[in-house]
């Protein structure tokens, strides 16, 4: 299907709780045409490793009894929602996308489920992720094309959403992995600061973040502050900061425009596509700021440089421990990339470990180096549309270019992916990245940037 970002029907979630407080619908209706989409378009998309419909039904039954006493739990209340397969659910399985995880059932609520449950929001089911929510692809097609690549490794979340299958979904980031997908499959995307959403069990690598997917700034803002409130951030972290209801639209003075290592690799429609972009905020009066006209913005560019392959030197000396225990239990079941990233883990010592740390608080240290000089900072979150999926499944990023999308995790800064653009017919997101705990503000340009770009020329 044609994707034009100006006239998408996206399926939202904050304009039908009205209707579900006056009873002219419920949030079991609410839940059954979601189920219909499903069913309609899951044999092609196959966003879904496995769905609690009985649970799910029950669950909306519940808040629907809640709307007509007058009493729901919160601003989303009755929210079908679905969970990225690394997530733990008390009533699904959790397998990972990884052979050596089939069957695996934990039988607990991760921090952020818990979260959403008692928040009152149906968990409707568990969506695919890339193996180990790596590189290496699961079945996944992209909502607009299907025989594109979703992105990875937050697959399921982003197409499911994007499919107007539910209205938010939870991915997770280690390097590109909420925002390259959220730009491939047109979501409002929330990748956080480092540890402002509780990770749960999901505390072992050092760029690990929980983030967000739906079709809405609102549902995107509203979703994340209602987790925080109930579950906080990463132990020893003070959670996301900001409002409950979505904080309102504020036009940027200045946004630095940053071009990344993924600049030299973007396809030209895409770079036209970000240059007219900027072209547009500046007649609108909003300056903008590249690193030919700030030494303090060349001086991130260049601290970014190199951020991907740094990220992954970081992820597999993290990671070696339990990809190695992983080979020893369950062999031949790591995929090319997971091998890959063992072998380099393997490979470093904890000399070089240190060396990459350094490298990494350097960067951000000249991200905090802009913080009285701009607003926030834009990019691209990807390189172009989604690549066709065959194209691509043996190179170095099986599930898209992760060049744009990594700088934030590497800064562990806030970012958002605003589904403001198109190119051939199909998503490109726009990039919205701030200063450590700056996510409300970044969502309020966000929301004024899509506002904008929807004003009569």
């Amino acid at each position: 299907m044609t994707y034009d970002p100006r006239t998408r029907a996206a399926l939202t979630f904050h304009d039908a709780r009205a209707r579900f407080a006056e009873r002219r619908d419920t949030p079991r209706d609410y839940l059954e045409r979601c189920l219909d989409v499903i069913g309609r378009r899951e044999g092609e998309l196959k966003g879904w490793v496995v769905l609690n419909e009985a649970g799910a039904r029950a669950a909306a039954d519940a808040s629907a009894q809640r709307y007509r006493d007058g009493r729901p739990l919160s601003a989303i209340d009755g929210m079908p929602v679905g969970i990225k397969d690394l997530i733990e659910t008390r009533d699904m399985p959790t397998q990972m996308g990884c052979a050596a995880f089939d069957g695996n059932f934990p039988k607990n609520d991760s921090a952020v489920v818990r979260a959403l449950r008692d928040a009152g929001a149906i968990v409707l089911g568990k969506t695919v992720t890339t193996a180990l929510g790596f590189l290496d692809p699961g079945p996944t097609t992209n909502a607009f094309d299907p025989l594109r690549t979703p992105g990875g490794s937050s697959s399921g979340s982003a197409a499911v959403v994007g499919a107007n299958m539910v209205p938010m979904a939870i991915g997770s980031q280690l390097v590109g992995s909420v925002l390259r997908p959220a730009s491939f499959n047109a979501n409002w995307a929330l990748k956080p600061t480092f540890g402002a959403l509780n990770r749960g069990e999901r505390l072992g690598l050092s760029q690990a973040h929980i983030g967000i997917h739906a079709n809405s700034v609102e549902d995107m803002w509203t979703a994340a502050a209602e987790i925080a409130l109930r579950a906080g951030g990463d132990p020893g972290h003070p959670g996301l900061y900001g409002p409950l209801h979505p904080p309102a639209a504020r036009k940027p003075a200045r946004l630095v425009a940053l071009e990344t290592e993924g600049w030299e690799r973007a396809e030209p429609n895409a770079r036209q596509a970000f240059e007219a972009c900027l072209d547009d905020l500046s007649r609108q009066g909003v300056s903008i700021i590249r690193r030919g006209d700030s030494p303090l913005v060349e001086a991130l560019e260049r601290a970014i440089a190199q951020a991907a392959p740094l990220s992954l030197r970081l992820i597999s000396w993290e990671q070696r421990w339990s990809l190695a225990n992983l080979v020893d239990n369950h062999p031949d079941t790591l995929g090319p990339s997971l091998v890959r990233q063992l072998e380099s883990g393997r490979g470093m010592t904890l000399a070089d470990y240190r060396e990459c740390l350094l490298l990494r608080e350097h960067a951000r240290q000249r991200l905090a180096a802009l913080a009285t000089q701009c607003d926030a900072l834009v990019s691209l979150n990807a390189c172009g549309a989604a690549p066709v999926a065959a194209d691509i499944r043996d190179s170095k990023y099986p599930t898209g270019d992760v060049s744009f999308a990594c700088a934030s995790s590497l800064l562990g800064a806030p970012a958002i992916n605003v589904p403001l653009m198109a190119v051939d017919g199909l998503p490109l997101g726009l990039q919205v990245m701030g200063m450590p705990h700056g996510d409300a503000a970044i969502t309020a340009i966000g929301a004024w940037l899509l506002q904008a770009s929807r004003q009569p020329a």
